[in-house]
This record gives structure tokens, C-alpha cells and sequence, in this order.
């Protein structure tokens, strides 16, 4: 019999990151790095280009508006989502004029709203629901989480990644059935089954299982 994590159990496993603060990536062991590089479908390349774009966006905030502002950048193949609080309509505009100057950005989803930054609570119960939203694609069996990008802000969650079109549908209809999503937005590039194929071969190094990988059985 199949044994898997409780539901309950994933989520706090996955929550504990976000939940501890904001660590940076490069103390996580080579090892682990290794196992996510080979199971993400974007390029090593393009991975690391996703992270150096958003510390640039980051570091293209004016200071006055970074000091009022809570601002958030998701880049995944080289698609920027923009998420958070900033003061007023002339600090969000800033904000994405300045994203826009950046190099290599094929899209920008401009997500900001205007108003208070969200609470320490808040922020914590999106990360929950990141947890959750993660748990909850691992439990499925249908669709591998690291082929996902979840980000949720203020209840609405947000989801980046190269699929086919039936883990789309798996990976929409999973959030939107987790308990305190408050909306699903779709940022999911949708490729044919040839090229989800043929991206996974790259990624495992176009390493193959035998055409017959089960072991014969003998009736004596």
C-alpha cells in the first residue's frame, strides 16, 4: 500500500521556509539545489537568470517608495509578476516603469495595490496558504510541485509554470479548492505534450527508463 505525508504535515514542512522569514537561497546545500535544478523545466540558465532578475527589480526601487512599500518580485522564465502595497498610483507607476527597464523580461504582471502594507498576519496566512496550495499538488499524484510556482498575496494566489494542459487544469482546480484562496489568477504557460516531454528529457539529462522496466514474473 502507497504510504504518503498527512496533508496537515506537508503544509507545515513547506510553510517552515517562508513562515522563518526571508533566508537567501545560497544557504540551501548543494544537494538540494541540485535536486530542484534537475526537476524544474526552465533551463539551469533561465533559473538563474529568474533570480538575478529579481534582485535587479528589487534594487531598482527608488528608496522613498521601498521605505513606504511592501513589493514583491516573482520572476519564473523570464516572465516578472509584481505583487504587494505601495503608497499611491505615482509609486506603483515608478515601480513598473522601472521593471520595464530591465533586460531579458518578456512579460510583466503588474499585481500592485495601492494601500497599507499588509499586516504581519496577513503575510503569514498567505504563506500558509502557499504551504497548503503545495501540499495539497504533492498529495494529488497528479502534477510534481516543483513544476509550480505559487505565490499568494492577500488571499489571491497566483500561479506560474510550464505545464501541458492537463496539469493546468490539476494544478487551477487544486488552488481553488484550497481552504482560504480567495481567487486563482492563471499566469501558467500552457506548452504541447511534445514539448513538456521533450523539456523533461533535458532536464533529467534525457536520461530513459528501459522500454520494459518491470521485472518479469515467473509462475512455477
Amino acid at each position: 500500500m502507497k504510504k504518503t505525508l498527512p496533508l496537515s504535515l506537508l503544509a507545515l514542512a513547506l510553510a517552515l521556509p517562508a513562515l522563518q522569514g526571508c533566508v537567501p537561497a545560497v544557504v540551501a546545500t548543494g544537494a538540494a539545489v541540485g535536486v530542484m535544478s534537475i526537476h524544474d523545466r526552465r533551463s539551469t540558465g533561465t533559473q538563474t537568470d529568474d533570480e538575478t532578475t529579481e534582485w535587479r527589480a528589487a534594487g531598482r526601487v527608488p528608496d522613498h517608495i521601498k521605505a513606504a512599500s511592501r513589493i514583491n518580485f516573482t520572476s519564473y522564465n523570464r516572465r516578472l509578476l509584481i505583487t504587494g502595497e505601495v503608497p499611491n498610483a505615482e509609486a506603483k507607476a515608478t515601480v513598473v516603469a522601472e521593471a520595464r527597464k530591465l533586460e531579458g523580461v518578456r512579460e510583466i504582471y503588474d499585481e500592485l495595490t495601492i494601500g497599507a502594507k499588509a499586516t504581519l498576519v496577513n503575510r503569514s496566512n498567505d504563506s500558509f496558504i502557499d504551504s497548503k496550495v503545495k501540499a495539497r499538488l504533492v498529495d494529488s499524484n497528479q502534477i510534481s510541485a516543483n513544476h509550480i510556482k505559487v505565490v499568494t498575496e492577500s488571499g489571491a494566489t497566483y500561479l506560474m509554470g510550464l505545464v501541458n494542459e492537463r496539469e493546468a487544469k490539476v494544478a487551477v482546480a487544486v488552488a481553488r479548492t484550497t481552504a482560504g484562496v480567495r481567487k486563482v489568477i492563471n499566469l501558467l504557460e500552457v506548452l504541447s505534450d511534445e514539448d513538456i516531454r521533450r523539456l523533461d528529457e533535458q532536464a533529467l539529462g534525457a536520461r530513459k527508463a528501459p522500454p520494459n522496466s518491470q521485472a518479469p514474473v515467473e509462475t512455477r
